[in-house]
């Protein structure tokens, strides 16, 4: 619907035109789904297939969109197209993570494992802090280094040479949270980093990278304690129980019904079904990180700083937007494909302006932001802080 309230002449540009194609096609491929019930493993199997195809359709979405945009920019103002993508940027976030999520999930199921003739020992051998997308035990650490590797060789490939990267703060820091959102946010703002550093001329100054965790007020710090106590206890009393009636210890156990998180379709609601639940839940204290990216790349000129979150704005020229629009050598645009995070790959510095405002969408996605404090002249500190999307019990 987002889609067709654009002026139809944008709609009508090929790439916009193509993304609208693409949506029509995934809604009357799930349509069927809304009236049928997913009864056995085989339903579940074809239902996961279907997503996985639909997630791969919308694999170049954010990118497409880019260049019909920047193809029609002469038919819509720049206001109309942020007011457009923060909308659907912010609602393809939610339904590409449930659909990721369920995939995952899906190729990490014991029973599925079963139906392929996985052993319960490979099963067990692929356990790790994941759950589905989301890792619970994240090092934001991890990620910086991993992202500092390719936009190095992304540095090496265009000016011959790449900055360094200092690591301070609390390295060792972990958080839940998804690794591609968090690369994707990363790589694009390394990149601006990066480039700014080697087109000052100051390569040979490190960029000082700056990993804080949020402190545990005194109150958390209090709960946490109780908690901790209350567990311990209700671990014992469930073991002295267990030992004896012979029953099952389900100390830390909480059903759907108690937790809130329930399916209401599925009728998982219901207190018969829930109570039969086995689910740990999410800690509702979810710690947060700030990182704080520091160069000495000159800063943002005020006239830029003013246009920094608006998508399509970039610091490429006329002639080079229309060779990246064109599908030129600059191939830019690739590392746009969103969720696909850093591996998305992309061979320059500077692309079609979506990096700064997508990611500033995926940290405000689960409570977090992005704050851009430019010394005009000197360099620029990038904050951006990460809210964890839950803390495991």
């Amino acid at each position: 619907q987002s889609l067709r309230a654009l002026p139809y002449i944008v709609v009508a540009n090929p790439h916009v035109n193509k993304i609208h194609g693409n949506y029509v096609h995934s809604l009357s491929t799930l349509l069927p789904y809304a009236e049928k019930s997913i009864e056995t493993l085989r339903d579940e199997i074809q239902f996961t297939e279907v997503m996985a195809d639909l997630v791969q359709t919308h694999n170049n979405t954010i990118s497409t969109l880019a260049r019909g945009f920047l193809e029609a920019r002469k038919y819509i103002t720049a206001e109309e197209v942020t007011r457009f993508l923060d909308e659907h940027l912010r609602a393809r976030i939610g339904t590409r993570l449930i659909a990721e999520q369920h995939i995952a999930l899906h190729f990490s199921s014991k029973p599925h494992n079963e139906l392929k003739g996985v052993s319960d020992q490979e099963v067990h051998a692929n356990d790790s802090s994941f759950i589905g997308v989301i890792d619970t035990a994240l090092k934001p650490a991890d990620i910086i280094r991993s992202c500092e590797a390719h936009v190095g060789e992304i540095c090496e490939l265009n000016y011959g040479v790449r900055p360094t990267i200092q690591l301070v703060g609390n390295p060792e820091t972990t958080i839940a949270h998804i690794p591609m959102h968090l690369e994707y946010i990363l790589t694009e703002l390394l990149k601006n980093s990066f480039r700014a550093t080697i087109e000052a001329g100051m390569e040979k100054e490190p960029i000082e990278i700056t990993i804080a965790p949020a402190p545990a007020t005194a109150e958390e710090t209090e709960q946490l304690k109780l908690k901790t106590e209350r567990d311990e206890d209700n671990v014992k009393h469930s073991s002295d129980s267990a030992a004896a009636s012979g029953a099952h210890n389900t100390a830390g156990v909480i059903s759907n019904y108690d937790q809130g998180s329930v399916d209401f379709a599925s009728g998982s609601n219901k207190p018969e079904v829930a109570g039969r639940a086995n689910i740990k839940p999410l800690d509702k204290r979810t710690p947060g990180v700030t990182i704080r990216i520091r160069d000495r790349g000159g800063g943002i000129s005020p006239a830029n700083y003013a246009k920094l979150w608006d998508y399509g704005f970039t610091t490429f020229n006329e002639d080079e937007i229309n060779d990246k629009v064109s599908g030129g050598a600059g191939n830019g645009g690739a590392g746009l494909d969103v969720i696909s995070g850093a591996g998305g790959g992309g061979s320059s510095l500077a692309g079609l302006g979506y990096g700064l405002p997508l990611g500033r969408a995926y940290a405000e996605y689960f409570g977090g932001g992005i704050a851009v404090q430019s010394l005009w002249g000197w360099g620029t500190d990038v904050y951006l802080s990460l809210r964890g999307v839950g803390h495991m019990q």
